[in-house]
């Protein structure tokens, strides 16, 4: 019967033990999910661990005194049978026995398995707290104090909100258990905040719109070849925007020769200014705030860098929309031998993306630019150099910036580099 007892009494310990386990070591996140779906485990759970100092109490309340039961009980046990040497026996035997069966093996059970252990345990702690909760108060209230002694605060210093990055790392997680084309949209969004409006906007050179200076057979011409719906209206240089306008309201006064100089002034908007620097999550709110599609980017001293659309920053996050293959690689030209001719004023964020490659995006937004900060000088045509060990050959030069690169997407090692420089060393 004492045997009997003592192995009921382990039972309890391991109870309480892997219950503690399992209960912390649940999902706080999948919990409050099931709990508002009313799963009755995970409701009761939530309830304890909304008080996780009164909770921690209650479990080692319980779990000590079983513990001393069992060791009372045993040291009986084994003075029963064998005296006083049976005590230092029952000592020995159930330091090993609580070990394997009350600690080690519960809690790595509950730490494998916490739901299905920490559930059910909720059923049990829910009144066996309103039982208790008068000794579990005092037992709080003399640890605090004994804190309060220590100089010691027994405030949370954290809280379980998770971070960006955090949140990034945990949707890295998921792999199996999303699509890996939402993780990819999901990682894209956290990234929205990192990235500014300069990343990803239109340079001021590749700024296509109507200027008003130029004859006006020229300007009719011209919007019959012009791809995009809106269209930035200057005069003389992009600097003295003027407004933009729709190519869907050009088009019907096209048709019925009604287009003119004075009907396209009235057709013209104002413009959307953007600063410099402006992250795209910001931008992006800020665009639907204004009910504006299209902005130009301007420095500190008002002059225009660039164009970005509400396209571009969602491109950012779904990728390219075009499903047209010369489209969607319109800056990239792939050689015979599998490497790219690139327009020097391509984004170096577009480059990774389309070409799976990774040039570094800290500082310079282009291709050229990179390379002149690399280099430190202009280089001429016919000049190679390696960065982040992608090979890169200037291919065109012109009005001081490159034009046209050619770039390798296959890295070249250091193992590479060195059995290279080995077989031209003869």
């Amino acid at each position: 019967m004492l045997f009997l007892i003592l192995a009921l009494l382990i039972l309890l310990s391991a109870f309480f033990s892997g219950s503690e386990t399992g209960l912390m070591s649940l999902n706080r996140y999948r919990l409050k999910h099931l709990a508002d779906k009313n799963h009755g485990g995970a409701t009761r759970a939530a309830e304890l661990l909304a008080d996780p100092n009164r909770l921690i109490s209650l479990i080692l309340l319980g779990n000590n005194f079983i513990n001393i039961l069992i060791t009372q009980l045993a040291t009986y046990i084994g003075y029963l049978m064998f005296g006083d040497a049976g005590i230092a026996i029952a000592t020995g035997a159930l330091t090993l026995i609580l070990l394997i069966f009350a600690e080690v093996t519960p809690k790595t059970l509950a730490a494998n398995k916490p739901e299905s252990i920490a559930f059910p345990a909720a059923y049990v702690y829910k009144p066996m707290l309103k039982l208790l909760l008068p000794l579990v108060i005092v037992i709080n209230w003399l640890a605090k104090m004994i804190l309060v002694l220590f100089q010691v605060s027994n405030k949370p210093t954290g809280n379980d909100a998770l971070t960006s990055d955090e949140l990034r790392v945990a949707v890295n997680e998921t792999s199996g258990l999303i699509p890996d084309s939402h993780r990819d949209m999901l990682i894209s969004i956290l990234d929205l905040e990192r990235v500014s409006v300069n990343d990803i906007m239109v340079s001021r050179n590749d700024i296509i719109g109507i200027d008003l200076e130029d004859s006006w057979n020229d300007t009719l011409k011209h919007i019959r070849k012009l791809s995009h719906t809106r269209i930035p209206i200057y005069s003389g240089n992009i600097d003295n925007l003027l407004g933009i306008t729709q190519l869907r309201k050009i088009l019907p006064l096209l048709l019925d020769n009604e287009f003119n100089p004075e009907t396209l002034e009235k057709l013209t908007r104002q413009s959307y200014f953007i600063p410099e620097g402006t992250p795209l999550t910001t931008q992006l709110i800020n665009f639907r705030k204004n009910k504006r599609r299209m902005g130009f980017v301007v420095d500190e001293y008002g002059d225009i860098q660039g164009l970005v659309t509400i396209e571009d920053i969602l491109e950012e996050i779904v990728g390219e929309f075009t499903t047209d293959p010369t489209a969607l690689h319109q800056d990239f030209y792939q050689d015979t031998d599998g490497s790219y001719l690139v327009d020097g004023s391509t984004h170096i964020r577009l480059i990774n993306r389309n070409l799976n490659v990774n040039l570094p995006i800290e500082g310079p937004k282009t291709i050229n630019g990179l390379i002149l900060e690399y280099m430190e000088f202009i280089p001429e045509a016919g000049t190679s150099l390696k960065i982040n060990n992608y090979p890169i050959e200037i291919m065109q030069v012109k009005n001081n910036m490159v034009k046209t690169v050619r770039l390798s997407t296959n890295k070249i090692t250091q193992f590479r580099q060195i059995q290279a420089e080995l077989s031209l060393d003869g």
